[in-house]
């Protein structure tokens, strides 16, 4: 509503008041809505959309100052280059454009304080509140207690503690009673509605801490944890600031409803573009590869998708035909005799995923996520590496933060130090994440990086 209403205010000042010459006579509601969507994508790529209303105020305004900012410096050189090519307007006029800028800056500004204001009265009002249980009964515990009660517009209400020690069972602080152990925090979530979980675990329960996490995985809850003095002053934890103090927050809402239909949206329409633009290379490669080797051109496999699903991808075979039959499924190595002449280039510059292409527009697999593994290394690492079945909360990818990070896995090091990197990915997933992985992927893809140098 306030970007429309900056633009009729400018519309009118511009073209109507009469205070300024026109050139020509231009219209209303196409440009409206073009500059309307170019401002949604702009909003989108700068996080203006994420949850704003229990953070600083200061911070939103100056992102959205920032913002702002920049999608007029980019609209002013837009309009410079089409009046020096087309009207030849002076150039007093161009800087009409901070007039703009202006009435945008105070509209949405005023339009998001507004908003806030509410949200905050209605969570006050018991409107919107979210039912939360604090994991661990401790000093640090009780403190963020004190100050989540002393926030109501926090819109969270601590109705439980869940006690780490046997002894802490039973007890009490500020009326909230210690009612069960870690081992019943499944139970505790579904029989009392929890949206939010605390966690006050020291850096000596790790065990437990990821013991926790697991057990909250497939529960709609966020995650929020509590972190060490220690962690916060070495910068080992990114900290998030709610009413001055500090959580961790582990977020299980990956991304909201319409950015994944958005990125379902993107996948769908680059892939079928990618299918006829690399339609001449697919071709040249399924040749080469029947030349090179006996075998099929396609080679498919059974890989763990989304939550778990089993579907089958596709690739260039790179190795010789049933390359696996005597050594069963195993790690590929940088100088892995299974992998043809053939299968070593195409490797190197990553053109054995391109009929992946083909998964991402049947919805099994998405441009950018982490790689999808074999059903039977996915049991086997998900006993070694608690957290590793994370990875499924998400759409497998063709590329990744880990493939831009990280070379081939090829032993179980090389799965720890990759699941890092997908963690991080699905911790901090966005369309701006995603463009900046697009884009790291083109610079491996051409400089030969990101697989064994």
């Amino acid at each position: 509503m306030t970007i429309n209403l900056a633009w009729a205010i400018y519309f009118y000042i511009r073209n109507e008041s009469g205070i300024f010459a026109q050139f020509t006579e231009p219209g209303f509601l196409i440009p409206m809505l073009v500059i309307f969507f170019y401002w949604l994508v702009l909003f989108v790529f700068f996080g203006m959309y994420r949850t704003w209303f229990a953070l600083s105020r200061f911070d939103e305004i100056f992102t959205l100052v920032k913002t702002t900012f920049w999608g007029t410096f980019i609209l002013f050189f837009a309009i410079f280059i089409d009046d020096t090519g087309t009207t030849g307007e002076g150039s007093g006029n161009r800087f009409l454009i901070f007039i703009y800028w202006g009435l945008m800056v105070s509209l949405t500004i005023t339009g998001r304080l507004l908003l806030r204001s509410v949200q905050r009265k209605l969570l006050v009002k018991g409107i919107g509140r979210k039912k939360a249980v604090i994991v661990g009964y401790n000093e640090r515990a009780q403190e963020i207690h004190d100050q989540i009660n002393s926030h109501p517009a926090l819109g969270i209400d601590v109705i439980a503690y869940v006690a780490i020690k046997e002894e802490n069972l039973g007890k009490e602080y500020n009326g909230v009673k210690v009612i069960g152990r870690v081992n019943e925090i499944e139970d505790i979530i579904d029989r009392l509605g929890i949206k939010e979980v605390i966690l006050s675990v020291s850096r000596q329960h790790d065990d437990l801490l990821i013991e926790i996490i697991s057990r909250c995985e497939n529960k709609e809850v966020m995650l929020k944890i509590i972190p060490d003095l220690y962690e916060i002053l070495s910068g080992q934890a990114r900290t998030m600031q709610l009413y001055g103090f500090p959580l961790i927050d582990i977020n299980p809402q990956l991304m909201t409803e319409w950015e994944r239909a958005a990125k379902r949206i993107i996948d769908v329409v680059v892939s079928f573009i990618m299918l006829i633009l690399a339609s001449p290379i697919i071709l040249a490669t399924a040749i080469a590869i029947k030349l090179d080797s006996k075998g099929p051109v396609i080679y498919k496999q059974e890989r763990s998708g989304l939550n778990g699903k089993v579907f089958k991808v596709y690739k260039f075979r790179s190795m010789y035909q049933d390359a696996e039959k005597r050594t069963g499924p195993i790690w590929s190595t940088k100088d892995d005799p299974r992998i043809t002449r053939v299968g070593k280039f195409i490797r190197r510059v990553r053109i054995d995923e391109l009929p992946q292409i083909w998964n991402v527009f049947k919805g099994e697999m998405s441009l950018v996520g982490p790689r999808p593994e074999r059903p039977f290394f996915v049991e086997q690492l998900a006993k070694e590496i608690p957290y590793y079945k994370r990875r499924l909360r998400v759409r497998p990818g063709i590329t990744g933060w880990a493939q831009v990070k990280h070379k081939y896995d090829e032993n179980i090091e090389d799965v720890k130090t990759k699941l890092q990197f997908d963690l991080f990915y699905i911790e901090n997933m966005s369309l701006k994440t995603d463009i900046k992985i697009l884009f790291r992927t083109v610079f491996v893809v051409l400089f030969g990086k990101g697989h064994y140098d």
